[in-house]
């Protein structure tokens, strides 16, 4: 008999890409969520599999069950009626951390650009050779065969502790989190215990002052712009096409690579993706060639046109991710006006960026500001509004509602960029429904 692979909390980013990775190495694959639309579901409806309402019934003994990490007993059917009756299940990172000793495994870790960075390696290696991989945009890829797999590994809660892949590249450290980690010498500390089950190489960003103190068994190697990297990405050429750059190791040059996407950041992303392959024994004319066709990742910088005006779509929810999207947006659109829509995403985190917040949104020319998105897992909201927020941006700023995104409209010749974890995508559609009316009142 076959098992069947049910997920508890199916549409989780994480969760829907293991889904559609297990269903298309031939598994056969069920989940539960809640009804509300998620991003993540179109690719599972289009893969057939089922998505169930939350019920106690959709748990079996026979069942391999993985449940998403927000779910408990207290707060999820399923999860309850398993510890019940004795059901075991594993959470998403003990299934990987299992799951991934089948392949010579590629992790990508980091406070930011995870995604991104998984969405280079996985496209340039999947068009070298036969690789199964899972994208934290909800994105997943599963082959029987497959001998590599590229994988998010996550800090959150030291979900990466279970994980011991051969080689990984770490982007950067920051505060982040600030529901479950104390301290930035938390989050270095969660870093470093992860470095240390790296076994054939650790790829770390060399310009990061916390990277550089971590230690590993492995050979580290360093990459950035400066020359004591030895991976030196240099003689950059950012246009509104993408961006184009040499790349040298220790000393011997590598040649030149171009990848169509913006911001001094994805360089960076594809020079830890051209040292990696390179170490594992890739041949580089290969990712030179792939990389040209990188289309980029869901939710970072996602573009649309409606109605002759540019959309840009984001996942950023941290400053510093915050500083990069809107670099990136003056690189591909310099004539323009940058117009930044964000979304605080948790009361945590708001508080305790409030000032970063604020001098990363004053790199855009005007601010909308929507009300912050908590998340579940907050008891106390704490003592923030989005107004603190906006008190502090020196921009031109307001705080609109998602029923009322009119007062975007008093800008011309501006790409609108929409920032954000939690439901930013509502204040977007509603902005699209408004540019749409525009041209048919028009008519």
């Amino acid at each position: 008999m076959t098992k069947i692979y049910h997920f508890i909390g199916i549409k989780g980013s994480g969760m829907s890409a293991l889904a559609l990775m297990l269903h298309q190495m031939g598994h056969k694959v069920q989940g539960s969520d809640v009804d509300k639309y998620y991003f993540t579901q179109r690719g599972l409806e289009q893969a057939g599999i089922k998505i169930l309402p939350f019920d106690p019934k959709n748990i079996q003994a026979d069942y391999e069950i993985i449940a998403g990490n927000a779910f408990r007993p207290d707060n999820n059917v399923e999860i309850a009626y398993a510890n019940e009756h004795g059901i075991s299940y594993k959470r998403y990172h003990e299934f990987l951390g299992s799951f991934m000793r089948d392949f010579v495994s590629f992790g990508v870790a980091g406070a930011h650009g995870k995604t991104s960075t998984t969405g280079i390696l996985s496209h340039v290696l999947s068009n070298i050779t036969d690789t199964s991989y899972l994208i934290g945009d909800g994105t997943g890829r599963g082959s029987a065969g497959a001998k590599y797999f590229v994988f998010e590994s996550d800090e959150y809660e030291r979900h990466f502790m279970p994980y011991h892949p051969e080689y990984s590249i770490i982007t950067n450290i920051d505060f982040d989190h600030p529901d479950y980690f104390t301290s930035l010498e938390d989050v270095f500390n969660a870093f470093n215990d992860y470095a240390k089950q790296i076994t054939k190489g650790l790829f770390i960003y060399g310009e990061d002052e916390q990277l550089r103190r971590i230690t590993s068994e492995a050979p580290i190697y360093y990459y950035g712009f400066e020359k004591g990297n030895d991976f030196v990405a240099h003689d950059l050429l950012r246009s509104t096409t993408g961006s184009t750059f040499k790349v040298s190791y220790r000393g011997q040059e590598l040649g030149e690579f171009h990848i169509p996407t913006f911001g001094r950041h994805n360089i960076m992303n594809a020079t830890a993706v051209i040292g990696l392959l390179y170490v594992s024994g890739f041949d580089l004319n290969l990712v030179r060639e792939h990389l040209k066709t990188f289309a980029g990742v869901k939710r970072r910088f996602t573009e649309k046109v409606v109605n002759g005006t540019v959309i840009i779509d984001d996942f950023a929810h941290h400053p510093t991710e915050i500083i990069a999207t809107l670099d990136a947006a003056r690189q591909k659109y310099p004539s323009k006006e940058i117009v930044a829509i964000f979304q605080p995403h948790t009361f945590t985190r708001t508080i305790a960026l409030l000032d970063e917040f604020a001098d990363a949104l004053n790199q855009a020319d005007a601010v909308y500001l929507a009300q912050i998105y908590g998340s579940a897992r907050e008891v106390d909201h704490g003592d923030v509004k989005v107004e603190d927020l906006a008190e502090k941006i020196v921009k031109r700023v307001q705080v609109v509602s998602v029923d009322n995104v009119s007062p975007l409209l008093d800008h011309d010749n501006a790409v609108y960029v929409f920032m954000g974890a939690g439901d930013i995508q509502t204040y977007e559609y509603s902005f699209e429904r408004l540019l749409s009316n525009l041209t048919s009142n028009v008519q």
